[in-house]
């Protein structure tokens, strides 16, 4: 086992054992693997760095590198595409640590041979990875190691231009969204920005959801209006609809009319509303049932939607097929607890409190807090429904504001 930090500035040998340039950096290629292979070295001949690739070399250990042939290619080095240099663009970088659910600053590399290769299997994130690098080597030993395995690396932050290393879709697949964006945003914007666009669309947008409202538009406004587009879509409408309210108005038509018809009605909804209003807090993921329906009937139609919204508290009791007029409303609890047989007429409570689009977002909150509300129907001035105030939402208003960025890891 080695540590970059081993290697670093080692002589580089012929076949006779004689001095021919010294180490500068070794080259792995990320993605192989969960354990990337070293593909080569930077080697450095006076002041001139040249490339020298993993065949040509018979040992490599704490001592240096040892030849295989005495022909050396002292072309100038050029980096190629998916190539990371480890003390270039490892060292004293950040990484996310999936295991840990931590963002960790990397000290040192570790390096293991196997089957005559050399892969990297850790980053050494303790102080003893620093003080390795740092100081002589008669006073480094004793010093408890933490080396996170390269396995668990999610995310590698690097400034190399011609390098992408962003965290395969697998493992930051194993966070909730909610500590994603913790992590992401513990990065600088760009970064951040790396990591929400490695994901795919689904949990992109969900992570997006519990991130702050000018990170969530900057990401978005910078990114490539299709793939935008596609991850607004995923997006509850209500927050899509804050999403393109904070991006100058040509961007949000652009990103608007690229969206499937279904996703792009529902948010076009509610973009006419101010966010101080209920109409500006509400979203239209709910789901309404005719009165002539049977409790059993209710439950095979939920059964046979397609989509239906993330969480279902209530359900809201129309008129009619047709109609979106509303007559009352039924917990899925108590749905689900009903006589199949009963009318949903029978089971509904039709005493209920509503909302007007107009009113004001902080008395919404206040009314939910108050009757112990899990959502609020949104009403028009003829009683027809055109959205819910959930709770969260409420309490987000309801809380001091230096808990607000609190809130999705309580909810969560």
């Amino acid at each position: 086992m080695l540590y970059l930090s081993q290697v670093l500035g080692r002589p580089i040998v012929d076949l006779e054992g004689e001095r021919v340039a010294w180490l500068k950096d070794v080259i792995v290629r990320l993605g192989e693997g969960d354990h990337p292979p070293v593909a080569g070295f930077v080697a450095r001949y006076r002041r001139r760095d040249f490339f020298l690739p993993r065949w040509r070399i018979s040992h490599f250990d704490e001592q240096g590198v040892r030849l295989n042939s005495d022909i050396l290619d002292l072309r100038p080095f050029g980096r190629r595409d998916g190539e990371v240099m480890l003390a270039r663009d490892v060292l004293d970088k950040q990484l996310i640590d999936v295991d840990g659910k931590r963002v960790v600053r990397v000290n040192d590399v570790q390096i293991i041979e196997a089957a005559n290769e050399w892969h990297v299997v850790g980053a050494d994130v303790s102080l003893a990875g620093l003080w390795r690098r740092l100081a002589p080597p008669f006073m480094r030993r004793g010093r408890p190691v933490e080396v996170i395995d390269w396995a668990d690396v999610g995310y590698l932050a690097t400034d190399a231009a011609t390098v992408q290393l962003k965290s395969s879709r697998g493992k930051l697949a194993r966070l909730h969204p909610v500590e994603i964006a913790r992590l992401a945003e513990a990065f600088s914007y760009q970064q951040g920005a790396e990591i929400v666009e490695s994901l795919d669309d689904e949990t992109a947008a969900e992570t997006l959801e519990e991130m702050a409202a000018a990170r969530q538009a900057q990401i978005l406004g910078d990114m490539d209006e299709e793939r935008a587009a596609d991850i607004l879509e995923r997006m509850s409408p209500d927050e899509a609809a804050d999403v393109l309210g904070d991006l100058p108005e040509g961007k949000a038509e652009d990103l608007l009319n690229l969206m499937e018809d279904d996703e792009q009605s529902d948010v076009a909804e509610l973009l006419p509303y101010e966010d101080d209003t209920a109409g500006g807090l509400m979203t239209t993921e709910f789901v309404t049932l005719p009165r002539d329906l049977t409790v059993g009937e209710a439950l095979a139609r939920l059964r046979e939607m397609a989509e239906t919204p993330n969480m279902i508290y209530y359900l809201y009791v129309v008129e009619g097929e047709a109609s979106w007029k509303l007559v009352g409303v039924i917990a899925l609890r108590n749905l689900i607890l009903s006589e199949p047989s009963l009318p949903l007429a029978e089971v509904m409570r039709t005493e209920l409190q509503v909302a007007h689009p107009d009113d004001d977002a902080d008395d919404v909150a206040q009314k939910i807090a108050e009757y112990n509300l899990l959502a609020l129907p949104v009403v028009d001035e003829v009683g027809d429904i055109l959205g819910i105030v959930t709770f969260d939402d409420a309490i987000e208003l309801l809380l001091p504001r230096d808990w607000r960025q609190r809130l999705p890891r309580l909810l969560a």
